[in-house]
């Protein structure tokens, strides 16, 4: 589960690691109440679950009430689903760094990585510049040890009382990671300000979902997902994508969905959305369909192999769907696996032509869209 920076943020201060001051707001008028505490220049920051907020025009500056308020209504009226902003104030930059803790799963341990030259370009510079990247491995048996944080911070450049910050706030990050059963914590830009301190510009935090149990603190709300069907299916246990392409799909399993996947786009056709209603949900037809239906897209292609999961189920819930929902788009069949007789028997009776080979029944539903978009 990955939290949005303002969330990332409160968990620093938790840790004794330095951010700029700043304030979530929802609308104009919580806006017009937090500027008098933040002052300016500000920095307006969407939140958004996203990479490159900045060249995507999601981070602001403004240097007035006017200029802040025009600002923060152009951010909420985006299509990127922005819900909440944080303004915070503006930081007088020295320069950027980098740091992260994440796991080494070929080693089977914790990694911290740093960089003297962070910011936007990150991943550019680790690809370009590879020497560049400062990297120490933790032993989890052992944690973290004091000089190690140090050694990092000294090969940094970092010098004095900010050698001795950095390696503070490395120290918080590691113990962020253990106690939050982290994939990931970075501060992605760390300021290094000019008057010689450090701030964590921005702040990424992602919980390990396995540890849900235990990470209790954090509800996916409607403003972590881009569209209501994503949602809607979160909150079924679907797993659900949403694209913009022409062709909705309903797959049981990750391995063939993705495979689907593939067989579209070598025919040249696009996907509207990744639908799973396989394994545990392979009963969730009518919803599975519901929410391909909340995509626009021309047709929907149903393809099963199923063999704990069996396929006449999947048949009637698909015909029980097809009764309830009267889909407006054509739909195309290929479920195979467990009593397919039977399967086969159930969707006939409903009228659906029914297909056995994934790869015809890809060409098929390409095939529909081309008419569709032709006539």
């Amino acid at each position: 589960m990955k939290l949005f920076e303002y969330q990332a943020k409160e968990v620093f201060t938790g840790y004794q690691i330095p951010t700029p001051v700043g304030m979530v707001i929802e609308n104009r008028a919580e806006l017009a109440a937090v500027l008098p505490k933040i002052g300016f220049p500000c920095v307006l920051k969407a939140q958004v679950l996203r990479g490159g907020r900045g060249k995507a025009g999601l981070i602001q500056f403004a240097s007035s009430a006017a200029e802040a308020t025009k600002k923060v209504e152009d951010l909420l009226v985006s299509p990127d689903n922005v819900r909440k902003i944080l303004v915070e104030q503006a930081v007088q930059i020295e320069r950027e760094l980098y740091l992260a803790v994440t796991v080494d799963p070929f080693k089977a341990r914790v990694i911290l990585i740093a960089c003297s030259e962070g910011g936007v370009d990150i991943e550019t510079l680790a690809a370009d510049a590879p020497e560049k990247i400062i990297k120490e491995e933790v032993d989890l048996n052992i944690g973290l040890m004091p000089f190690q944080a140090r050694d990092l911070a000294y090969r940094l450049g970092l010098q004095g009382a900010v050698a001795k910050q950095a390696a503070a706030i490395i120290t918080g990050l590691y113990q962020i990671f253990c106690q939050y059963d982290a994939e990931l914590v970075e501060i992605n830009p760390l300021f290094y300000t000019k008057d010689d301190t450090l701030v964590a510009g921005d702040g990424k935090l992602i919980i390990d979902g396995n540890s849900s149990f235990r990470q209790t603190g954090y509800k996916k709300t409607r403003e972590y997902y881009v569209s209501d069907a994503e949602y809607e299916a979160a909150q079924a246990g679907i797993p659900y994508i949403q694209f913009t392409g022409d062709i909705g799909l309903m797959c049981a399993g990750a391995g063939l969905t993705t495979t689907v996947y593939d067989l579209i786009n070598y025919q040249g056709g696009t996907v509207a959305n990744y639908l799973e209603f396989g394994g545990p949900n392979y009963q969730k037809a009518v919803k599975a369909m519901e929410l391909c239906l909340k995509s626009p897209s021309k047709v929907i292609l149903i393809v099963t192999f199923g063999t704990i999961a069996r396929a006449d189920v999947m048949a009637e819930g698909v015909v029980k769907a097809i009764r309830k929902l009267k889909p407006d788009r054509p739909i195309v069949t290929c479920i195979r696996g467990t009593n397919e007789d039977q399967a086969l028997k159930i969707l006939q009776e409903e009228g659906l032509e029914c297909l056995f080979d994934t790869e015809e029944a890809v060409r098929k539903a390409v095939e529909l869209v081309a008419r569709r978009d032709y006539g």
